[in-house]
């Protein structure tokens, strides 16, 4: 609610570019801090940001985060599309304290200044951009870079969609998201290198590593997974410098408690929420889980440290993980287990490229090493996602189903490992709420039926639920998104029927509806619908056309045009409702 209300229409800002414009492909995306609104050559001040997507100019290639600029633009304000179980993108944006979107050009940028000093974030991502430079220049390939920069500082701009789907189909992408994973390489590598300041020098050595982490973790972008990693290390390390033996749970509640302070909408971010699960699981049962299984050989025992925790931090996200992505990679055992070692190499040898890049001859043959390593693991990668049965998708539950799945694995996990202190009644009974919870919402769907218009990008399929089964009309083969989240998540059949210019009258549950492009006397007097459902780019409606009956509703697809003469005509049949599915999301209704 703090974040300020903007008028509509055209009006000049003063603001301040937050990151380094990101490349379209007919645009440059960049946000900016907004300072104040300029009314009769007066400013106002304004608190929150704007989403800017800039033309293709010169002078936005050289905006640097920071750069001030007063420019003119149409605030829109950020909408869902109103799909059952999507995404809650306007949520999300306000949460990062984005409220509106607008376009822009350069010609709409009355004055572009730096700044005297720049913030330290800003300067943050100036070094990590510098460090991106400094890969490219000691020979790391353009097809590499942008996996080096994922895997190394957490910048995924460069990165191709592609190679983003074949990590998540072989269940690694949490290399890509610079996390408590990271930040432990970091800190023991560190740590490892400075071995000679070991006894009464101890102190500065832990000085030393917890603020070379800390501006690791800045140059990053102070992600919620690596700040965490990091507030439990300097936890950690100042119960040390205190002589006090620190409990690993109350640090990692500590830095949660510190990092929602700090931001409380950090609450509800994807990355929060999957790195305090983690690493919660990993904590509480790690030492447990890798005492069942003794192992002499050095090498088997490093695997099987690994398998554990690899095992604990995918059941800690597993609930999260369908709930959130749909989807549970088969393979992260075996991933895990070789690309993770990779990636930490990897990762090691990206901080030594920029701290030994004057001196060209170690620095050059660290990049070729690195730009191998890269090779290695995205080819690896590749084969584990090309795998048999790689990944179950098309998989998805309700948040009371997530939450109560994750009690049930947290107290079996609890209970096998402890079987005379926990008896398995108690995740028996979380096994049965969940289940209980799955078939109430099954029954519900069984015994009802539903008319959904869903919001789509250009498309409007309809959708008549019948029980389990969505008889889904659309103008193509193609399930969009949308619908297949809904019907994954429900349990849903769905049985694709193609509409193109047919009409079609359906009835359900006694209600007539009709699905047609051109509207008229005759349809309506002959049909006598309960809801028309206009299909089209341009829908027709016949002049002064007259109906004495009632029409429950009037739905109008994402993607039709509406003029003052369709308004007219469509007032004339006063519906109860008139629903743009454009302007008001998606339509539904129980039948």
């Amino acid at each position: 609610r703090h974040l300020s209300i903007l008028e509509p229409g055209a009006t000049e800002y003063i603001c301040s570019v937050s990151e380094y414009p990101e490349g379209k492909e007919n645009s440059y995306r960049t946000i900016v801090k907004m300072y104040a609104v300029i009314k009769e050559n007066e400013p106002f001040p304004l608190k929150g940001s704007m989403l800017i997507y800039f033309r293709k100019d010169h002078l936005i290639t050289t905006l640097l985060p920071g750069d001030f600029l007063r420019i003119s633009c149409k605030p829109i304000p950020v909408k869902n599309r109103g799909n059952p179980y999507e995404f809650d993108y306007r949520f999300y944006m306000e949460n990062h304290g984005i409220k509106y979107y607008s376009m822009a050009g350069e010609d709409d940028v009355a004055f572009h200044s730096r700044p005297a000093r720049r913030k330290l974030k800003h300067r943050a991502l100036m070094i990590r951009e510098r460090i991106i430079g400094m890969y490219r220049e000691r020979g790391i390939t353009d097809d590499r870079i942008g996996l080096v920069a994922a895997i190394t500082l957490g910048q995924k701009n460069l990165l191709d969609p592609e190679q983003k789907q074949i990590f998540i189909k072989a269940g690694i992408m949490h290399i890509m998201a610079v996390s408590g994973l990271h930040a432990v390489i970091m800190s023991m590598f560190i740590f490892s290198i400075l071995f000679f300041m070991r006894g009464k020098f101890n102190i500065l050595r832990i000085v030393i590593t917890v603020i070379l982490l800390w501006g690791f973790a800045f140059v990053t972008g102070l992600t919620p997974s690596v700040l965490r990693a990091t507030l439990m290390f300097t936890f950690l390390q100042a119960g040390k410098l205190m002589k006090r033996n620190v409990n690993s749970i109350n640090s990692v509640i500590a830095s949660a408690v510190v990092l929602i302070i700090i931001r409380p909408s950090v609450l509800f971010d994807a990355g929060f929420l999957l790195s305090y699960s983690a690493v919660i699981f990993i904590i509480c049962f790690y030492r447990d889980l890798y005492l069942q299984i003794n192992l002499s050989k050095w090498a088997c025992d490093k695997i099987w440290q690994s398998a554990a925790v690899t095992i604990l931090a995918q059941a800690g996200t597993l609930p999260l993980t369908i709930s959130l992505f749909n989807r549970f990679p088969v393979w992260f055992i075996l991933t895990n287990i070789i690309i993770v070692p990779l990636s930490s190499l990897l990762i090691i040898v990206g901080c030594l490229v920029p701290l030994t890049y004057p001196l060209k001859f170690i620095s050059h043959p660290l990049a070729l090493l690195m730009n191998h390593l890269t090779s290695l693991t995205e080819m690896l990668t590749g084969k584990a996602a090309s795998l048999p049965c790689s990944t179950i998708e098309n998989i998805g539950m309700g948040t009371i189903e997530t939450g109560l799945l994750f009690s049930f694995i947290f107290l079996f996990i609890l209970s096998v490992l402890n079987r005379k202190s926990f008896p398995l009644q108690y995740p028996l009974i979380a096994l049965f709420l969940f289940v209980s919870a799955g078939t109430a919402r099954s029954i519900a769907d069984r015994t009802s039926s539903e008319l959904i218009v869903y919001n789509g990008i250009g498309n409007s399929p309809v959708g008549i639920r019948t029980g389990k089964i969505m008889n889904l009309y659309s103008d193509t083969d193609t399930i969009l998104p949308e619908v297949a989240k809904h019907c994954f998540t429900r349990g849903l059949k769905i049985n694709p029927m193609r509409s193109d210019s047919h009409d079609h009258l359906l009835k359900i549950s006694g209600k007539s509806v009709i699905i047609c492009n051109k509207l008229t006397k005759n349809v309506l007097h002959d049909i006598k619908p309960d809801m028309v459902i206009l299909k089209g780019k341009y829908p027709v409606i016949q002049k002064e056309i007259g109906y004495n009956g009632q029409v429950e509703a009037i739905i109008l697809g994402s993607d039709a045009v509406l003029n003052d003469r369709i308004n007219l005509e469509l007032n004339r049949l006063n519906p109860d409702t008139i629903h743009f599915v454009r302007s008001s999301g998606s339509f539904r209704r129980r039948l």
